[in-house]
């Protein structure tokens, strides 16, 4: 077994086939750092290695499902056999859906509160101890400007980014005075497979927030995290959506953004098999109108 004085500092990069992820870790890279890359898919850690490797640092590739109930071991026993340790955690895997939650399936609404805030967690507290008995390093975790309100069709993803920056904001304070940093990362809307992938690049909200490349998120991220950041707002427009989250009353903000994130040919979210429009919406404005002659 390789003894403790011989194990090098690493990068480790979660969720780092594509993405946000992807790009943190070239440009960890490009400090010449190691990295350790993360994901499910080996295809994809394939082609991120190789983007590490030309930005100017070293690569190590694992394939693991981070479902699974010992992924975090199997990661800290890989890192132990290539004689690494876990220097910087960057949690950026995770994944989001959208549509009424009493409609979307509830094995994957499970799933996106197993990976967007139980292996987060997990992974953090793992390496974390560690870091702080060093006196260096951190972690990095992905959120969203979702995390700054409630978010009606896509419930779920907005309250798990939530978890994500509070338990990030709280770890900040807690081990800064040991010399390890925990950064939050809130980007608005990236231009990624997440959009895609969620179905929020159809509704209207993620229409009007301008849209940030991953690199540039991951420039931030990382430059943010270096300099000690607790969190990082990445974009004029998500920290202008943050501002205005904060001034509209609950009554206000949370109608718009449930009407800006269903559209009227989505399904109804009560359960009628019609369209959002043709449903609930068309309701509400009958109703109104009987209420209008009444009045």
């Amino acid at each position: 077994m390789t003894s403790s004085k011989e194990l090098r500092p690493a990068v480790v990069v979660v969720g780092a086939s594509r993405g946000i992820g992807k790009a943190i870790a070239e440009a960890a890279a490009k400090d010449g750092a190691t990295v350790v890359l993360v994901a499910r898919s080996a295809e994809g850690l394939q082609g991120t290695a190789a983007s590490v490797r030309k930005a100017g640092g070293e690569a190590f590739t694992l394939a693991l499902d981070l479902m699974a109930g010992d992924a975090a071991a199997r990661l800290e026993d890989f890192l132990s056999n290539e004689g690494l340790i876990c220097d910087v955690l960057v949690n950026s895997a995770g994944y989001g859906l959208r549509g009424g939650a009493a409609m979307l399936p509830l094995d994957e609404q499970i799933g996106m509160v197993d990976l967007n805030i139980r292996v987060l967690t997990e992974l953090t507290l793992r390496f974390l101890p560690a870091m702080v008995a060093r006196g260096r390093g951190g972690v990095i975790n992905l959120g969203s400007v979702a995390s700054f309100t409630p978010g009606p069709f896509m419930a779920l993803y907005y309250a798990s980014k939530g978890f994500v920056r509070s338990f990030s904001e709280a770890l900040h304070q807690e081990v800064r005075p040991a010399g390890v940093t925990v950064t939050c990362v809130a980007p608005g809307p990236v231009s990624t497979e997440f959009l895609e992938k969620s179905g929020a690049n159809r509704a209207a909200l993620f229409k009007i927030l301008p849209k940030v490349d991953s690199e540039y998120v991951a420039e931030r991220a990382w430059r943010g995290f270096k300099a000690g950041r607790r969190l990082v707002i990445p974009g004029i427009s998500a920290r202008l959506a943050i501002l205005l989250a904060g001034l509209l009353p609950s009554a206000v903000l949370l109608p718009l953004i449930g009407r800006l994130q269903l559209r009227g040919n989505d399904p109804c979210p009560c359960g009628s098999g019609k369209t959002f429009k043709s449903c609930c919406r068309a309701g509400r404005s009958q109703r109104h109108a009987v209420s209008g002659t009444k009045a």
